[in-house]
Parts: structure tokens; C-alpha cells; sequence
């Protein structure tokens, strides 16, 4: 078996961390269980491209139980937690190409060890494994893959609105039971967890900026607040600015915020959303990070121009020193916050996302075949399926109609 970890001598601790994480996936044991007894996936070659996460590593023994062929590699250079690598190689013997703090030479050639394994189902967190697979001049034998966040979803879908998707993909992102809790609650919590451990800064009585109000920014803003901040919201989409207002934030654009916030975090999934004249802007000892995708929504590159000096100031800070002497605390390199500093989202919530993930590639074996080449939603059976398990986990219950009510409310139309 081939791999490239940092140190498989740290596989204890790994495995230790898997087993806490596992705790609070309840929902993700239910369907190894029946993954072990019933092989699905027996066969299934399959490459995933996913942050390298104790939550990750559940995922993977689960679709293992489930009879699949696995090869892993890392969905960012800085999302890698090195222990759990050792664990996956060494006690699970998943191949895995994943080391934190890779550059970007590495990343890619990771991804193509992932590829070699020549894949019949993808498993991605940003579409850099189908977009390897659609610029290479190999053929391969994908049948369909799945997809975890908002940036791979909105890359897949212009692939097939364009007509050159290759495959029927899965938009994970898109079930209820992940873009509700992950993105939300998720998100929202281990962005904070990841600036208080780069900084241990004060959010209390703090300006808190968030660039974009979708989930992921809904739910920042909330814990933000909750934690005494002042929260800004910036957006482009009317709807969503209203929304902010009526939840109780202040909306306004960029370059209004500017001057104002302690702490900005991006999470728009767009590019250049924080830029030279913002930076210019901003007051002295002002914080910026991004927890969304890609490293691309904090323009990083007019940051370095601007700077006349730069240093470490601690793990995942770098001071940018301007021309007027204001200092612009850049942390973890621009790229995801949540966990480049901190370990990602609960374990609890993944149980979720990673539920679907597990559902949807037994999906696509028996379904594929059916499907074309277009970003299909996780089936509404899968969500649902989901939903009642982890409610039963957390030892609650929901009423069921009875057979007047059904009646009721499939004479208007509604549905039952």
C-alpha cells in the first residue's frame, strides 16, 4: 500500500482522536452496521479528496466496512491533522496522501495518487478531484461522485450548465440535514474556535465582520454575537442584507466596514471580497481570516505589495506592516481558519454530512446507471432517513399523522 503521511509513529494519538470523534456519530455507526452486514459498496473503487479530519477518518472506515477499495488524499494543504493520516494508514490500512502544511506541488501530486487508483466513484470537498479528472487527457471509469461544500457545487454545476461534466455528481452540500447543521452550526463554531486559538483575542465588545449572510455566514454572525461582539454583515443580495437586518445586524457595504471591525472573517465563496482599499482602510491591529473554500477571497497578493514589513507573530499569524503604520494580522495563510488553527467542525454535526456522504455513494452504485451528467440533490429519502436517525440518537421523537390528517392535507394539495 502506498501513502505519504508526515509520521506514522503518531498513529496512537490519532487513533485515540477518532475514537472521541466517533462518540458523537451515532448515526454514522448505524450505517456501518448495516455497511458491514450488507457490503454495498463491495468492489467499489473509490478516491476522496476530503479535509484529513478524526470526523474524515469515521467516514472512511465506514464506506471500508462497506466493502469499498479507499485512497484519501487532503481537500487543502492546511486541513491536515497528521495523527489521524498515521491512524488511517496504519490501523485501517486506508492508502493516504496527506501531510499539514504541504505546498502546493505536493497537494497536487497527492490528488493524482488518488487518481491513479482510478476511481469509480469520486468523494470531493471543493471538485479538485473532478477537476483533475476532467483536465486530464486519461479516460476514466467514474460512474458518478459526490460533493461536500458550497465552492465544489457551484464549480460542478457551471461544468454541467456548460454540458462538460463527465459524470453525475451528488450535491451533499445541498441536503437538509448538512448545509442546515454543518454550514451553520458547524461553521459558525469552529471559525471562532480557530481565531481564538490563533489569537486569543477578545471577541467580546469587539466590531465582528462577516462577509456573507448564507449559512455558513448566518451562523458565524450568531455565535459572534452571542459571544458580546458588534457584528457587521457585508452581502451582495438584497434578500439576504434584509434578512441580516431583521436578525439584528448591521449591514453595510466593504468599504463602510473597513474602518470599523476588530475581526473580519470572509465566508462568500467568491474572490477578492477583501482588498487593497479595504486593507488601506482598516484600523491598527485588525484581524482578517476566511472560512470559506478557497484562499482566493482575501486578496492576498495586493496584501504583500502593500506590506513594507511581515512577520510571524505567533502560530498562524502574519503580521502585514502597511505604509502607515497600521499592522494587518492575516491568519492561516488566508485559507480555511476553522481548520487551519482549530480541528474542523464538531463531530456531531459531521455525523451528518458525512451520513449523506456514506448514503449517496451507495446511491450512485445502484442508481448511476440512470442518471446524466448534472449535479443532482441528495434524494429526499436519504435526508429524511438521516434526520430521524440522529433525532432518535439524541433521544427525541416527531408526531405522525393519522389517516384524517393525510387525507386533510393531500385534498389541498400539500402533500403528505
Amino acid at each position: 500500500m502506498d501513502y505519504d503521511i508526515k509520521d506514522i509513529g503518531l498513529r496512537e494519538k490519532g487513533r485515540n482522536r477518532m475514537g472521541w470523534a466517533e462518540q458523537e456519530m451515532p448515526v454514522l455507526r448505524a450505517i456501518k452496521k448495516r455497511f458491514k452486514k450488507e457490503k454495498p459498496l463491495a468492489g467499489i473503487r473509490l478516491s476522496a479528496c476530503l479535509h484529513v479530519t478524526s470526523e474524515t477518518a469515521n467516514l472512511m472506515e465506514t464506506l471500508k466496512a462497506g466493502g469499498a477499495d479507499l485512497v484519501l488524499c487532503a481537500s487543502n494543504p492546511l486541513s491536515t491533522q497528521d495523527d489521524i493520516a498515521a491512524t488511517l494508514v496504519a490501523d485501517h490500512q486506508i492508502a493516504t496522501f496527506a501531510i499539514k502544511g504541504e505546498d502546493n506541488k505536493r497537494y497536487y501530486q497527492h490528488i493524482e495518487s488518488a487518481l491513479y487508483h482510478n476511481p469509480i466513484i469520486t468523494m470531493d470537498d471543493g471538485a479538485d478531484l473532478v477537476s483533475a479528472i476532467h483536465s486530464s487527457k486519461k479516460e476514466f471509469a467514474v460512474i458518478g461522485g459526490t460533493e461536500e461544500t458550497t465552492t465544489g457545487v457551484v464549480r460542478l454545476k457551471s461544468m454541467a450548465d456548460k454540458e462538460v461534466l463527465k459524470f453525475p455528481v451528488i450535491s451533499v452540500n445541498d441536503a437538509d440535514t448538512k448545509y442546515l447543521f454543518d454550514n451553520r452550526y458547524g461553521t459558525g463554531q469552529s471559525t471562532l474556535d480557530g481565531i481564538l486559538r490563533a489569537t486569543n483575542r477578545l471577541v467580546a465588545g469587539s466590531v465582528f465582520v462577516v462577509a456573507g449572510y448564507g449559512w455558513c455566514g448566518r451562523g458565524l454572525a450568531r455565535r459572534a454575537s452571542g459571544m458580546g461582539a458588534s457584528v457587521i454583515v457585508t452581502e451582495i443580495d438584497a434578500v439576504k442584507g434584509i434578512e441580516a437586518v431583521m436578525d439584528g445586524y448591521r449591514v453595510m457595504p466593504m468599504e463602510e466596514a473597513a474602518p470599523l471591525g476588530d475581526f473580519f472573517v470572509t465566508v462568500t465563496g467568491n474572490t477578492k471580497v477583501i482588498r487593497k482599499e479595504h486593507f488601506e482602510a482598516m484600523k491598527d491591529g485588525a484581524i482578517v481570516c476566511n472560512s470559506g473554500h478557497f484562499n482566493t477571497e482575501i486578496d492576498i497578493a495586493a496584501l504583500e505589495k502593500m506590506a513594507k514589513k511581515k512577520r510571524v507573530v505567533r502560530d498562524f499569524v502574519e503580521e502585514y506592516t502597511l505604509s502607515g503604520g497600521q499592522r494587518i494580522n492575516l491568519l492561516g495563510e488566508g485559507r480555511l481558519i476553522n481548520l487551519a488553527s482549530a480541528e474542523g467542525h464538531p463531530a456531531a454535526v459531521m455525523d451528518m454530512s458525512f451520513a449523506n456522504q456514506a448514503l449517496s455513494a451507495e446511491y450512485l452504485v445502484k442508481e448511476a446507471k440512470g442518471l446524466q451528467r448534472k449535479v443532482y440533490p441528495v434524494p429526499k429519502q436519504i435526508d429524511t432517513v438521516i434526520a430521524k436517525l440522529k433525532l432518535q440518537a439524541m433521544g427525541f421523537g416527531i408526531d405522525k399523522m393519522n389517516k384524517e390528517q393525510e387525507r386533510y392535507m393531500a385534498s389541498w394539495n400539500i402533500g403528505t
